[in-house]
């Protein structure tokens, strides 16, 4: 399928009608547009419009409250636990970033668990907030139980991802945003769309068995930790998506392994749920509160250079730090556009229409 160009801000009012249809206010329809795109300017494309039919038809299902009162029900001075109301992930894990923030400019560091919330778009979006302050940002989320932890036939795990934003000086920042499986699901949907085998150590068939169909999912299959197996570390992988769990919804009181509602709105919802939605776990942590932040930035920016300095195994290769794939491609979807598939479009489009809002240009 070929792709179709389409403006970042072409997108952006798209997607702004689409929220505000839903009964968003202005300022959440803002900040959730920009969470949303972020992931299509950013490169990953699974997690931007692609979902936004996703997001309309939990909405549409009740699952999804447009003007939630998201609210700490629990607090120190470092610490917070928030209720999203079942808002959008995109605003409540962004809300409780800010009360992080706030916590770490009063205390050095602030850590908020969030409860009864919906996915939150790409963790990068969350945690790159604290770099405007100096800080370390952080952010995870546990996700529709989709994986199989090693050993297993049963889908126990999402793919629970981790990200952590630090700041530099004359360098760009670092930013490790990554599942914890060998591939996150969005890869498979795009295989899919593609008609392309999955490379091996990405998914299992519902024996446990090692398979290249992106489809498998369907037919009672899971997603693999990160490391495909145990040979290659896949008990690692396991144990990360499990500590996004215990920090993401243990803290929280949000559901956790198999009762984390699924993200497809046609897809019942588990029974006797032992917590209230999908759970986040979010973190700011203040440069200064280790040391000067000008020591800092000379020693970040020293450490990113060693890094991009280090040769190569083959020629025209270049070690990458982690955010540099993420950076370039905004830059270049800045300046030249977002690229959507066919399928996208015509998605798009579809919802549009159903809503009684105009098409993409």
């Amino acid at each position: 399928m070929s792709d179709h160009l389409i403006s970042y801000d072409q997108l952006t009012d798209f997607t702004r009608s689409v929220f505000r249809h839903i009964g968003c206010n202005a300022d959440d329809t803002a900040l959730a547009t920009r969470a949303l795109l972020a992931a299509d300017l950013r490169g990953i494309d699974s997690h931007g419009v692609a979902r936004l039919s996703g997001y309309i038809r939990l909405w549409e299902v009740g699952r999804v409250n447009a003007t939630p009162d998201i609210r700490v029900i629990h607090q120190t001075p470092s610490t917070a636990v928030i209720d999203g109301d079942r808002g959008l992930g995109l605003i409540v894990a962004s809300r409780a970033m800010d009360i992080a923030r706030e916590n770490a400019k009063q205390v050095g560091t602030g850590w908020v668990s969030v409860q009864n919330s919906n996915h939150f778009g790409i963790a990068a979006f969350h945690a790159m907030q604290a770099l405007e302050d100096d800080m370390i940002g952080w952010a995870m989320t546990n996700a529709s139980p989709l994986v199989a932890p090693t050993f297993s036939k049963d889908r126990l795990l999402g793919t629970n991802p981790i990200c952590v934003a630090a700041p530099a000086g004359e360098e760009p920042p670092f930013v490790a945003d990554l599942a914890t499986t060998t591939a996150a699901n969005g890869k498979l949907e795009i295989l899919q769309r593609k008609n392309s085998a999955a490379p091996t150590g990405w998914v299992q068939d519902a024996e446990g068995n090692s398979t290249t169909d992106p489809n498998i999912l369907k037919s009672g299959g899971a997603l693999l930790p990160l490391g495909g197996d145990r040979d290659h570390g896949s008990h690692k992988g396991y144990a990360l998506g499990a500590i996004v769990d215990l920090f993401s919804a243990l803290l929280s009181g949000a559901n956790y392994a198999p009762w984390v509602p699924p993200f497809p709105a046609y897809v019942p919802m588990p029974v006797q749920q032992p917590g209230k939605g999908i759970g986040h776990f979010i973190g700011a942590m203040r440069v200064d509160a280790f040391r000067s932040v000008e020591e800092y930035k000379l020693h970040m920016d020293q450490w990113i250079r060693g890094f991009r300095a280090a040769q190569p195994i083959r020629p025209g290769q270049h070690v990458l730090v982690p955010g540099d794939p993420e950076r370039e491609a905004e830059q270049a979807r800045r300046q030249k556009g977002i690229p959507l598939s066919t399928g996208i479009v015509e998605e798009l489009n579809a919802l549009a229409s159903r809503l009684g809002l105009p098409d993409l240009p």
